[in-house]
């Protein structure tokens, strides 16, 4: 990858054996490697045994879970928060593993659809949930840096699995909760 950023910062225009760019192809290769890391992790190793017997059936859910991502249409980031509410059944999962799971699938090239759909099911598998419902609540680079630049706008998607497709009770609980 460094050889190619070399030849990208090239085709630019750029001298690449100036001074602050001498190691710049070395630097992108290792961010986009961070940046990109949700390939690398394994969905056994992000629960890593953090599933828990538990009695309680009513709504959990962890809001504003900060979430990186890259947009894989342009390469360019899109940032916001998640908010995962879940039914347990029998289960209860470690809360933090929530975040790991954002960032097992935000860590990857993605459209903000797709993540959202891809949190809520597995969360649903893991836990074995009654139900599941992710909310994102992201802005785009690729609409604030070029084409329509629109430097305010949201995208807000959302992904709900089981009993809280059709309980519009706990799905108004859920959307009343995250915003207190």
């Amino acid at each position: 990858m460094e050889k190619h950023y070399r030849e990208i910062i090239k085709k630019m225009g750029e001298d690449i054996d100036r001074d602050g760019l001498k190691d710049t192809p070395k630097r992108a290769e290792k961010a986009i490697r961070y940046l990109t890391h949700g390939y690398e992790l394994n969905k056994q190793d992000v629960i890593n045994n953090a599933l828990f017997e538990c009695q309680n059936d009513d709504l959990v859910i962890v809001k504003s879970i900060e979430m990186y991502s890259l947009c894989e249409h342009h390469l360019l980031p899109f940032y916001g928060v998640c908010h995962i509410g879940y039914l347990p059944n029998t289960h209860v999962l470690g809360l933090s593993k929530l975040g790991r799971i954002v960032d097992l699938y935000a860590r990857r090239l993605q459209v903000q659809e797709r993540l959202t759909q891809q949190i809520a099911e597995f969360v649903a598998e893991v836990t074995k949930s009654r139900g599941t419902i992710v909310m994102i609540d992201a802005k785009h680079l690729c609409m604030m840096m070029r084409g329509i630049q629109k430097q305010n706008a949201q995208t807000i998607t959302l992904a709900v699995t089981g009993e809280l497709k059709t309980n519009t009770q706990l799905r108004s609980e859920f959307e009343r909760m995250i915003n207190s």
